[in-house]
């Protein structure tokens, strides 16, 4: 491959550190299309006899049935994926296999393979992140008016309803869904056809093989477009934004699940159980979940790491590139697999949850609030009226709605009979009808307008 320029070949562990074929023979799909279009291009602009390229083309079709019936061939001696294939077609169809490297380097060769597979990536985790939602909002409509407590500091705080808790959710996917758009946008651009680093003397058509492999555009700069690797960080910044994501989900499945809350009981298919306690029903897919989003954070970091001081244009560092997208995408991909299935099929125990919500004063903010509306009340006032409420409340033992009259008038006589209407779970999320609250009628509309969005 390196020609007459050296006399000996590398050392054993030059051999090693040098070849990325164990990792990068993912691209080969990626790197057959791209060449399938780069010598239509040349044959097109007369680069090279139209024959040849049809004979070119041809070993690559037979190639690429070999990959995929048995795979790609690692050979540390031929270095990369473009070797490897470039080697088979010379075996397959003799010396004019050397004419498809023709006005390309293997600089903007990996740049569009890697692009190429970015933006398949991003279609995959899209189909994924698109079957999440729907079963997030499937589980909400089927939970709409379930009551149970909505939480800060993981204390009880006000009432909410399940299905607004999941719609939650479905929120967060609909911008992580966003982000990769918009990722997938950016990187729609070929990099194709700027060779090494300074472009090519070859009347090459750029847009011809852009267009070809569907992208929007050729890239504008040779320089940029062998050294840029934006559309690696941008998809995993929102691959690790995803994860978080997961990752809270599960987080609250796991608490949920545990006997001190109960809310849940999560299926045996994403459970396991202990080598030693017969009782335990373990979350460990969630938990797995939870972990996968620290691994693709590292990921993240560790790409931004390599880029962060590279001149300008290739560099042998950024054959490290690759791993970690593909670690943080098959972590992805099994993330979201794992919390759509445990999403679909988990048991939500809406008793239970009422029950707790009933039991930790949550409608104390609907007390002070009707103070404000009845009695005119400024609502710092009606604030510390309430608290001393819940704090008599929680002497004698009892719910808000429980604690009688007399000793609400105790604490300010403007209190009547009335309040017990909004004391209630039920009236307290029934009352919270402002666009997007938990109200069920609010809740409701924002799953129809949901499954607008999602066809």
């Amino acid at each position: 491959m390196w020609g007459g320029r050296f006399a000996a070949g590398p050392a054993s562990i030059m051999r090693e550190i040098n070849a990325s074929i164990p990792f990068d023979k993912r691209l080969w799909k990626q790197d057959i299309a791209g060449s399938k279009a780069h010598v239509a291009m040349l044959a097109q602009q007369g680069i090279v006899t139209r024959a040849d390229a049809e004979t070119i083309s041809a070993g690559l079709d037979t190639i690429a049935a070999e990959y995929e019936a048995n795979g790609v061939p690692v050979n540390l001696d031929l270095e990369d994926i473009h070797m490897v294939t470039e080697s088979r077609l010379a075996e397959l169809i003799g010396p004019v296999a050397g004419r498809l490297h023709t006005a390309r380097s293997r600089n903007d060769q990996v740049a569009t393979d890697f692009r190429l597979w970015v933006r398949d990536a991003i279609d995959e985790v899209e189909a994924g992140l698109v079957g999440l939602q729907r079963a997030l909002v499937a589980r909400a409509q089927d939970h709409a008016d379930a009551v149970m407590p909505g939480f800060t500091h993981l204390q009880s705080a006000q009432p909410v309803t399940l299905g607004h808790h999941l719609m939650a959710y479905y929120e967060m996917v609909r911008r992580d869904r966003s982000r990769f758009a918009d990722a997938r946008a950016r990187l729609n651009e070929c990099p194709l056809g700027a060779a090494a680093l300074a472009g090519t003397g070859f009347p090459t058509d750029r847009h011809m093989t852009a267009a070809a492999l569907g992208f929007a555009r050729p890239t504008d700069n040779s320089l940029d477009s062998v050294s840029d690797r934006d559309f690696a960080l941008d998809y995993l910044m929102a691959a690790t934004q995803a994860s978080l994501h997961l990752s809270r989900l599960a987080e609250e499945f796991i608490i949920w699940a545990s006997q001190p809350f109960g809310f849940v009981k999560l299926p045996d298919a994403y459970s396991t159980g202990s080598s030693i306690m017969p009782q335990k029903r373990n979350p460990d897919a969630a938990e797995l979940v939870r972990g996968h989003a620290g691994r693709i954070m590292g990921c993240m970091t560790a790409l931004c790491v390599t880029m962060k001081g590279l001149p300008l244009a290739y560099s042998k560092d950024m054959q490290d590139d690759k791993p970690p997208v593909f670690e943080a995408h098959d972590l992805l991909a099994l993330s979201i697999a794992a919390m759509t299935g445990m999403v679909e099929t988990v048991t939500f125990r809406t008793d239970r949850m009422r029950g707790l919500a009933e039991s930790g004063f949550a409608t104390a903010t609907d007390l002070a609030d009707w103070l404000v509306r009845e009695g005119g009340i400024p609502f710092r006032e009606a604030h510390h009226i309430t608290g001393r409420a819940v704090a008599a409340a929680e002497e004698a033992g009892v719910s808000l709605d429980q604690l009688p009259l007399e000793k609400l008038r105790a604490i300010d006589d403007r209190i009547d009979d009335r309040v017990y209407a909004v004391l209630t779970v039920d009236a307290s999320v029934a009352s919270r009808k402002s666009h997007g609250g938990t109200a069920p009628d609010q809740v409701r509309a924002r799953i129809a307008q949901a499954k607008e969005e999602l066809g």
